[in-house]
């Protein structure tokens, strides 16, 4: 046999070892990813836990509500995908009443998903144990009012507040509240969401509650996320490279107009957390993923998780220690100047709502914008971006810079369809 047979003959075998050495890496790489997916899967989503303590405590008689018997006898509630981003928040996309619907249930931290039968008990302990049995409806009112001022400061609206509560707890109009009904109605304020979403109903730019079972509840529809990645798969979503989250958003996501009209919706979202009639708001996470909308474009707000009552901040920041403004931050980005003199926290905000939400349509706005627009939008952010949270700017200045931003957005898109 000649040499050069040789040699390739033998070269074969190691090309063969090479190759299903690369194809047995390609496996377990594959199996590692498949696994690591599932195991935050089963984390994140843990929505049969939920319908099974809820429905649990409803059948006990603890907790009632508008969809309870959808929820647990008929079984009339879809639960499709799963959309939860922390164990803490399940969040599912769903069906009743053949409408679209977003099904929110909270679970403790400390329930595991692996907690078995001694779930239902020790979350009945924590969470259905207020008020108490005998307590009246003039005690609850007044425990619902003192609660509301805790959390959203003493307000002249506030006892307003307190009667849509006792209207949402009388879900079945029988002119009473009975102790399971309350028990669901403390429950479900105890989460922050619901709260801003009971403060802000009506106003067009939170999705309108539809009904709930002990302190799992449904909202209408389900918003779309603005966010770049949002039209990727999930898997694939952690892996996108940050430079490609511009061209993402030119590629997949609205039309520029569309998206001017999205901005427009969010302007005047911040409008409506600023001195509103439940008091004022922060938004504490300001993230295109919070950005979303309706089949129509109207601006929804996906997530008010991060969204937090100015009382709840102050309270926050007072008196809190301090060695840098860093550890004066409240949820992901409310945060206030360091005194080092005093080594405490000081009470306004280095970046107000309107600032905040400025830097995030820099990003969303100026891709794509018209030619003749461009230069202008853009110094427009600019200075808005620049809006310090000091109480002596807050009134005047922010509402005349907001007014000059819808303005110039609103002139480009009007007369048109996208209107």
């Amino acid at each position: 046999m000649p040499d050069s047979s040789r040699q390739q003959s033998g070269r074969l075998p190691g090309l063969r070892v090479k190759y299903v050495f690369l194809v047995w890496l390609g496996v377990l790489a594959g199996s590692w990813l498949a696994y690591v997916h599932y195991s935050s899967y089963a984390e994140l989503c843990r929505g049969h836990v939920c319908r099974v303590v809820i429905c649990d405590q409803y059948r006990k008689g603890i907790i009632s509500g508008s969809i309870c018997q959808d929820l647990c006898n008929l079984q009339q509630v879809e639960w499709r995908t799963c959309l939860s981003s922390v164990p803490g928040q399940q969040v599912y996309s769903g069906l009743w009443q053949g409408k679209e619907v977003t099904i929110k249930c909270g679970l403790e931290e400390s329930l595991s998903w692996k907690a078995g039968a001694d779930v239902a008990p020790r979350r009945e302990l924590v969470l259905f144990d207020k008020p108490t049995r005998g307590t009246s409806i003039k005690e609850f009112r007044e425990m619902t009012l003192s609660f509301l001022k805790a959390n959203l400061g003493d307000l002249p609206s506030l006892p307003a507040l307190v009667g849509q509560v006792l209207l949402m707890a009388d879900f079945n109009k029988d002119s009473r509240v009975s102790l399971a009904e309350a028990r669901s109605l403390w429950a479900l304020l105890q989460r922050n969401e619901f709260l801003l979403l009971l403060s802000l109903q009506g106003r067009g730019h939170a999705a309108p509650l539809l009904g709930h079972c002990g302190d799992l509840y449904v909202t209408e529809g389900v918003p779309r996320s603005s966010g770049p990645a949002a039209a990727l798969p999930a898997l694939l979503r952690p892996l996108l490279p940050p430079a490609l989250h511009g061209a993402l958003q030119q590629w997949l996501g609205p039309a520029w107009p569309w998206r001017a009209k999205i901005a427009i919706g969010l302007l005047e979202f911040v409008e409506e957390l600023f001195h509103g009639a439940y008091g004022t708001f922060y938004m504490c996470e300001t993230t295109l993923a919070n950005v979303g909308y309706t089949a129509k474009y109207d601006f929804r707000m996906a997530d008010l998780q991060q969204v937090a009552p100015e009382a709840a901040v102050r309270r926050f920041l007072r008196g809190r220690h301090c060695e840098r403004s860093a550890d004066c931050t409240y949820g992901h980005d409310c945060r206030a100047p360091c005194d080092t003199l005093l080594r405490q926290c000081k009470g306004d905000l280095v970046q107000p709502n309107l600032a905040k939400v400025c830097e995030l349509l820099r990003d969303y706005l100026l891709p794509g914008a018209p030619a003749g627009l461009r230069a202008e939008l853009g110094r427009q952010l600019r200075t808005c971006t620049t809006l310090s949270g000091l109480a002596s700017q807050v009134e005047a200045h922010h509402s005349l810079v907001l007014s000059h931003l819808k303005t110039l957005l609103w002139k480009e898109i009007s007369n048109t369809k996208y209107t």
